[in-house]
């Protein structure tokens, strides 16, 4: 049976264009393309996660993946885009809440976010939360709504109890946003036995493969002596960090970075993990 394919030429008018959408954090540097110069090449930022990417951000609980998550939301539905947010885990009214205290945090207008946030609540239906009922959904909320975002908090919330499924929920979810041109963050858990530095997540390593990027939060325990003398934070203190673990739309910054999460609830990322000892 013959295939499809195609010269390579044919796909120039089909290709996207790389160009940063924004988060809201200083996550928007950490991408770059380059640019070819009079003296050789250089960075040019982004200025956001590349356009049409389907990222992962993982983590151990508490480390600030639903607020990142949040976040991104506020930054581009306050910028006037059409997000849909599919919650899985927490009803819907928290998160009402939740966005409402990250606009007034961000300095955005949540009347604006009101109106070009949609939300589809999975949390309390159980056929929601089976893959053809959910994508049916989005598709509809997409066609009719005008969406060009995508926020899925948590994926992992989809194959819960059914960890050998991952693989195929993941790359249905993956082939549907792309089908659909969607930019789109899909948050993932971690088990506490599984390497907190990785992208692995709940269901091995589905996700951070199938996808097109990984972002890692984490967070460490000031515990010991030597911990004090490294960070110069006392005993009981949390030390939160991101790293782009991968992003095969476009090159990054492949550091530690430490951030930290403001009495207002937002992530605020202040330097890459070398620096941040050494200025302390």
């Amino acid at each position: 049976m013959a295939g499809e394919y195609f010269s390579l030429g044919e796909l120039r008018d089909e290709a996207s264009k790389l160009f940063g959408i924004p988060t809201g954090t200083r996550l928007d540097e950490l991408f770059f393309s380059i640019e070819k110069t009079d003296g050789g090449y250089r960075r040019k930022p982004l200025g956001g996660i590349p356009h049409l990417a389907v990222l992962n951000v993982t983590g151990i609980p508490d480390t600030g993946k639903s607020i990142l998550a949040e976040q991104f939301a506020v930054a581009q539905a306050g910028a006037g885009y059409r997000v849909l947010y599919v919650t899985v885990e927490s009803p819907a009214n928290f998160l009402y809440t939740a966005l409402k205290q990250k606009s007034e945090a961000m300095g955005r207008d949540f009347s604006q976010v009101e109106r070009n946030v949609v939300v589809i609540d999975a949390s309390a239906s159980e056929e929601l939360r089976t893959s053809k009922a959910l994508l049916d959904t989005m598709g509809y909320a997409i066609r009719e709504k005008k969406i060009t975002n995508v926020v899925i908090d948590s994926i992992t919330g989809l194959y819960e109890h059914r960890e050998v499924a991952a693989r195929q929920i993941v790359r249905q979810f993956f082939s549907f946003l792309k089908r659909w041109r969607q930019t789109a963050l899909l948050v993932s858990q971690k088990r506490s036995a599984q390497a907190s530095e990785s992208a692995e997540a709940a269901g091995g390593l589905a996700v951070a493969h199938i996808l097109d990027g990984t972002i890692v939060l984490d967070k460490k325990i000031v515990e010991t002596r030597w911990d004090v003398s490294l960070y110069r934070l006392p005993v009981g203190s949390v030390l939160r960090t991101l790293r782009i673990d991968g992003c095969r739309l476009a090159p990054h910054d492949s550091r530690t970075w430490v951030f930290e999460i403001t009495e207002l609830g937002v992530i605020e990322i202040i330097a890459p993990l070398e620096e941040y000892i050494k200025k302390k």
